[in-house]
C-alpha cells in the first residue's frame, strides 16, 4: 500500500531530520511524505527541500507564503498525494507527538476500517506522564464535550493522528470544511462518522513535543468550544443521509 504523510510545518527545522529517519526506517517500503511547510522562519522549508535530495523521490515539499492554517494545509495536501497515487494518506504532527512506529500498526487496521484513529482514550493508549492534572483533565474533558454534543461512539475525535484511505478521501465533501484551527480535526471525524464510514482505534502514547514551542493556544480551544455546536447543525444533512450521501458525492 502507497501511503503518503502529510506534515504540515511551521519553525520544526529541529524535528524534521530525526522524523524522517524514524518514518524511512519503518518496514513500509512504499512510504512518502509530504511537507507542507508555511514559510517558517527558522528554515523549516530549506530542511525539507534538503532532505527530499537525501531521499529521491520519496518526499515532496510544498512551499507556502505563511501560516495559513491547519485546514488548508491538509486540504492542500490531500489533493498532491491523491494526485500522486497514494493508496492511503496519513495526518501526523512534526514533533514526535505521534510516535512514527505506531503508523505501522494504523496501516494494518485500515485492513478491515476505512480510517485509523491514533487515540489517546482507548485501552492502551494514554498522553504525556509529565502533564499536569489541569492539563490531562481539560484534554479528555474537550474530546467528552465534543463527542457527546456531536453523537460520535469515538473515543479521541481530536487526535491529529490518523491515516484515511484514498476513496475516504475521494468520498467526503471536503470543500464543505469551514474551520481553521484544530477544530477542523472534529469536523473530518464528523464528516466521515455521518457518512458511515468505518473507523478503528488504535491506542497511542502522546508525548509533549520533544522540541520547539507548542502551537495550541487559548483561542484554539475556545474556536474548538464553539465551533462544535456549528458543526452539529452544519452537516445535519450527512447525518440523514448517512451512506447515500456517501455516494452522491463520491460520484
Amino acid at each position: 500500500m502507497q501511503i503518503t504523510v502529510i506534515i504540515p510545518t511551521y519553525n520544526e527545522a529541529e524535528n524534521l531530520p530525526n522524523l524522517f529517519s524514524a518514518l524511512f526506517s519503518l518496514p513500509l517500503p512504499d512510504l512518502k511524505l509530504l511537507v507542507v511547510d508555511d514559510n517558517s522562519p527558522d528554515g523549516t522549508g530549506q530542511v525539507a527541500d534538503d532532505l527530499a535530495s537525501r531521499y529521491p523521490g520519496r518526499v515532496s515539499v510544498m512551499h507556502r507564503s505563511g501560516k495559513l492554517g491547519l485546514r488548508t494545509a491538509y486540504l492542500e495536501g490531500f489533493k498532491q498525494a491523491i494526485a500522486g497515487g497514494a493508496q492511503a494518506v496519513a495526518q501526523m504532527d512534526a514533533d514526535f507527538s505521534h510516535e512514527p512506529a505506531k503508523l505501522v500498526e494504523m496501516a494494518a487496521a485500515l485492513e478491515t476500517a476505512d480510517v485509523a484513529l491514533g487515540s489517546r482514550y482507548v485501552p492502551g493508549g494514554s498522553v504525556d506522564k509529565e502533564w499536569p492534572m489541569w492539563r490531562k483533565g481539560l484534554s479528555a474533558f474537550g474530546n467528552f464535550y465534543a463527542r457527546t454534543i456531536l453523537g460520535l461512539p469515538l473515543r479521541d475525535i481530536t487526535t491529529g493522528y490518523r491515516l484515511w484511505r484514498r476513496d475516504v478521501i475521494l468520498g467526503m465533501p471536503l470543500e464543505r470544511i469551514q474551520s481553521n484551527g484544530y477544530i477542523f480535526l472534529v469536523e473530518m471525524a464528523y464528516m466521515a462518522h455521518s457518512l458511515e464510514y468505518k473507523f478503528a482505534q488504535v491506542p497511542i502514547y502522546f508525548a509533549d513535543r520533544r522540541w520547539g514551542k507548542s502551537k495550541m493556544s487559548l483561542k484554539i480551544q475556545i474556536e474548538a468550544a464553539l465551533r462544535v455546536w456549528q458543526v452539529r447543525w452544519h452537516f445535519r444533512d450527512l447525518r440523514k443521509l448517512g451512506k447515500q450521501a456517501r455516494k452522491a458525492f463520491s460520484g
